[in-house]
């Protein structure tokens, strides 16, 4: 999994693509990692970037979320009220992880220069270190979306107990016992619930 670049955007207040007479949105803040390009490759890949995700921004209405495939890319919009924040990622980056790293970044944003961007006409040419930041701890879906760290927590939680279970118990369990835990033991160990898993096990 891999985020290639995040973008946050100024749009046009419509955000409709079919109007002729819309600006091109304003890059706000841009980080992007383009090591896994070959070096003289590097500046048309930063110029492909910032052409797609000015269009994916533009024609992101606001209040909307939508998710593009563009070549070998993913590409996530989400437009709060006329500021856009566009990822580039892989097919692999789990869509509601994607989303949740654009609202935090929208939020981060607007915590650090509040409603001025309202009043920018041109791109910004200085970096924001949290978006490069950002780029490189969220390469971890898990670190983008809460919801999906405490999942994996409680799963290996879950693991830990069933393990610690088992050992402690299966010197007093026939060999029969055995054979009917272990495939439960392996069933949860998949990450399915505890529910699912003993149906299974009783059918």
């Amino acid at each position: 999994m891999k985020i290639t670049a995040l973008l946050v955007l100024k749009c046009s207040s419509t955000g409709d693509s079919s109007s002729g007479g819309s600006t091109d949105p304003v890059v706000l803040a841009n980080a992007s990692d383009v090591s896994h390009f070959g070096y003289f490759q590097r500046n048309a890949a930063k110029e492909f970037i910032l052409f797609v995700g000015r269009t994916v921004a533009k024609r992101t209405a606001p209040g909307q979320r939508q998710s593009v495939q563009h070549e070998e890319y993913k590409v996530h919009s989400y437009n709060q009220n006329g500021i856009c924040t566009v990822a580039f990622m892989d097919d692999h980056y789990p869509v509601r992880s994607a989303f949740s790293l654009l609202n935090k970044v929208l939020d981060e944003y607007q915590k650090a220069f509040g409603e001025s961007w309202r009043a920018t006409q041109t791109d910004a040419t200085q970096p924001w270190p949290y978006l490069n930041d950002a780029l490189a701890k969220f390469q971890d879906p898990v670190e983008a979306d809460k919801l999906l760290k405490i999942q994996r927590d409680l799963d290996e939680t879950k693991i830990i107990l069933v393990d610690n279970w088992f050992f402690r118990k299966k010197d007093e369990f026939s060999m029969e016992h055995l054979e009917f835990i272990r495939p439960l033991i392996v069933y949860l160990k998949e990450g399915r619930s505890w529910i699912v898993s003993w149906r299974k096990v009783q059918i």
